[in-house]
């Protein structure tokens, strides 16, 4: 027997063991049943090896079945050839190179979940929801999404085009972008926005950001915050056991954060809140979400609204509740699988279907400078004025990289405050506020 035949049947005997450990779950009828079909893929492996025009070695045939294997179940399983097990390793650590996009399979298009703010992606303007058509002069049709990352990843300060149909616009966008190294700051933007209303942007869900956010909290409360707009617009998720630890922040112990259900009874649990001497469950809070929310901040908003804990306000999230399980497999490689779906403490399923705000309100976008007429004209001149001001300012101090520090900080506030749906976040506070007060005098 030849080195390649048996190479070969050693390749078939690996798929074997996975059976055989599949086959120890299940009843007589799916036996006979699971026995047939591999009957059936042994003898296609073996014509294919020895009728094919070229040849293949066996590990291009057993890798290409596992490709395809795992891309008929869902979006989001994938088999992982070794390089890109290392890589999916890497991506929790907060710097990775690249775009700065979230992606997804959505109704078989190949979707970006949410651009990742201050990336070249955000820059250039790619929104939530756009659909991803071409990169470069291919067409994604039928990519699978380990094949669109490798295409999207490369060298840092290289460029890459890619075509996007924005359906709200029934408009395509054409976008050239230059990759670089995407440093990811999870908490950002920690200030008081108006009457001890506090603010935090959480982009995403990295090893630190629970230690962060906690920091971020604490620096509100020296602030005199007595009151919380957690914006989770644009956060596409991340690490599931950081979005709980964050959750747990705004609930009292002994409440459920998420559950989750799969087939076998070890995929199925539920996680209940645990005691915290940094909670916050006394703040009126309220939580914005977006058509870029995904994943962990689903489960983050759905807790705290199942539990009566902060009012959701903004448009319907993404939908990604499914839990992918990372199995390494013995050459190196592993399968990224779907085992269970997220369900909210009430038991709503998120996967596919989102979270729904309590306060639904859509994004009102700024205009283009262009057309305002007189008005445009007041608001050059204020800027203008505003400019006079700064460079008055940044002369006198001793500091000026301080006073440009603290001129940046005031731009990001008066941002905020022109956000129609922060505007609203803040009137939804003080109507708690004085609700609450109506609770105290009777």
């Amino acid at each position: 027997m030849s080195k390649k035949i048996f190479a070969f049947f050693l390749g078939i005997i690996f798929i074997l063991s996975f059976v055989t450990i599949a086959i120890s779950q299940m009843d007589k009828e799916k036996i006979d049943d699971l026995y047939a079909q591999v009957e059936l893929f042994s003898y296609a492996l073996t014509t294919i090896q020895s009728e094919y025009v070229d040849e293949k070695t066996p590990k291009d045939l057993i890798y290409g079945s596992l490709r395809g294997m795992l891309s008929s179940l869902d979006p989001h399983s994938q088999f992982l050839e070794p390089d890109d097990y290392t890589d999916l390793k890497t991506e929790t650590k907060g710097e990775f190179g690249g775009l700065g996009i979230e992606i997804s399979i959505r109704d078989g298009l190949l979707t970006i979940i949410s651009p990742i703010e201050d990336t070249p992606a955000w820059k250039v303007g790619l929104k939530a929801g756009d659909r991803i058509v071409k990169i470069e002069d291919e067409l994604t049709k039928d990519i699978t999404l380990n094949e669109a990352v490798k295409k999207l990843r490369g060298a840092p300060g290289t460029s890459i085009s890619i075509t996007v149909i924005r359906e709200k616009e029934f408009k395509v966008h054409e976008f050239t972008i230059v990759r670089s190294v995407i440093k990811v700051q999870d908490v950002k933007d920690t200030q008081i926005l108006a009457d001890n209303i506090g603010y935090i942007r959480l982009t995403e869900f990295r090893e630190d950001s629970a230690e962060e956010f906690r920091k971020a909290i604490k620096s509100l409360r020296d602030l005199k915050a007595d009151s919380l707009i957690l914006d989770l617009r644009n956060n596409p998720g991340g690490l599931l056991n950081v979005a709980i630890e964050i959750t747990e922040e705004f609930l009292e112990a002994g409440k459920i954060v998420v559950s989750t259900r799969g087939r076998r009874s070890s995929q199925t649990s539920e996680t209940k809140s645990r005691p915290s001497d940094t909670k916050i469950t006394n703040w009126p809070t309220v939580v914005l979400i977006n058509e870029g929310s995904a994943s962990g901040s689903e489960i983050l908003a759905g807790a705290l609204q199942d539990n009566k804990q902060a009012v959701i306000v903004g448009t319907q999230s993404f939908g990604k509740g499914s839990v992918q399980s990372v199995i390494p497999l013995p050459d190196g490689s592993g399968l990224r699988l779907t085992t269970s779906k997220y369900f909210t403490p009430s038991g709503a399923s998120i996967h596919e279907k989102g979270i729904t705000p309590d306060v639904v309100v859509e994004e009102i976008y700024k205009e283009e400078d262009e057309g305002k007429g007189k008005n445009n004209e007041r608001e050059k001149k204020k800027k203008n004025i505003d400019k006079l001001f700064e460079d008055v300012e940044v002369q006198e101090s001793e500091d000026p990289e301080k006073v440009k520090i603290e001129q940046k900080a005031k731009e990001r506030r008066e941002m905020l405050l022109a956000d129609n749906q922060v505007l609203t976040a803040i009137s939804v506070i003080k109507g708690i506020r004085i609700y609450s007060t109506f609770e105290i005098n009777n």
